[in-house]
C-alpha cells in the first residue's frame, strides 16, 4: 500500500469515529430530553393579538446556559416560523413542528442576547424568551428537569424584535417577574 492510501484510510476512520460520536451524543441528548414537555395546552381563547412577526428559531437551552441545546420535542432544531404574542401568552409556529403555546404566567425573562449555540450576532440581535416548563415540582429532581429554559429567536427586522419584546413585557403583572432588554451575560 502506498502512503497515500494509508493516509486516506486513517482519515476516513477518524471521520467515521467523529460522526459516530456525534450521533451517539445526539441520541443520548434526545433520550435525556424526551420527557421534557413542549409548551402548554393552548386555550380556546388566546385573547387579543398584541404583536406577530416572522422569525428564525435558533435554539432552546437550559436557563442561562446558551451553549447547551435541549432537544425538547418541537424545539430540537433550528426552524423558520412565527412568534405571536396574545394577551394570554406566546404562540410559536415553527416549520415542521406543532404549534407551541407558552402562557403569560410561564414567561420569566424577555431580553436581548448575542450568543446561542451556533449563532453569534450583533449585540442584541437575538430575542431571549425565558420560560418555565410545564412540570410539577416533583418532576425536576427525578428527571433532571431544568428550572427554566431560554428560547432564542432571530428577527430579520430589529423593529419586529422590539415589538415582540414590548408585547410580551406588557402582558406581565407588575412585580411578578423581572423583564428587560439588557444584554444577557454570556
Amino acid at each position: 500500500m502506498s502512503s497515500r492510501t494509508v493516509a486516506t484510510i486513517i482519515t476516513a476512520l477518524v471521520l467515521l469515529t467523529v460522526l459516530a460520536l456525534m450521533l451517539r451524543s445526539w441520541r443520548r441528548r434526545s433520550k435525556r430530553d424526551a420527557a421534557l414537555p413542549a409548551g402548554y395546552p393552548q386555550p380556546a381563547d388566546l385573547g387579543r393579538e398584541l404583536a406577530s412577526a416572522a422569525a428564525l428559531y435558533v435554539a432552546t437551552t437550559p436557563r442561562d446556559t446558551p451553549l447547551e441545546r435541549l432537544n425538547i420535542p418541537g424545539l430540537g432544531f433550528r426552524a423558520r416560523g412565527g412568534v405571536s404574542v396574545f394577551e394570554r401568552g406566546v404562540l410559536l409556529e415553527l416549520a415542521g413542528s406543532p404549534t407551541l403555546f407558552i402562557p403569560t404566567d410561564a414567561v420569566q425573562v424577555v431580553a436581548d442576547a448575542t450568543v446561542a449555540i451556533d449563532r453569534v450576532v450583533e449585540p442584541g440581535g437575538l430575542l431571549r424568551l425565558g420560560w418555565g416548563l410545564n412540570t410539577t415540582p416533583t418532576d425536576a429532581p427525578a428527571h433532571n428537569v431544568p428550572e427554566g429554559v431560554d428560547s432564542y429567536f432571530r428577527f430579520s427586522d430589529p423593529v419586529d424584535r422590539r415589538a415582540i419584546t414590548e408585547a410580551i413585557s406588557s402582558t406581565r403583572a407588575p412585580g411578578k417577574t423581572e423583564f428587560g432588554t439588557e444584554e444577557s451575560e454570556v
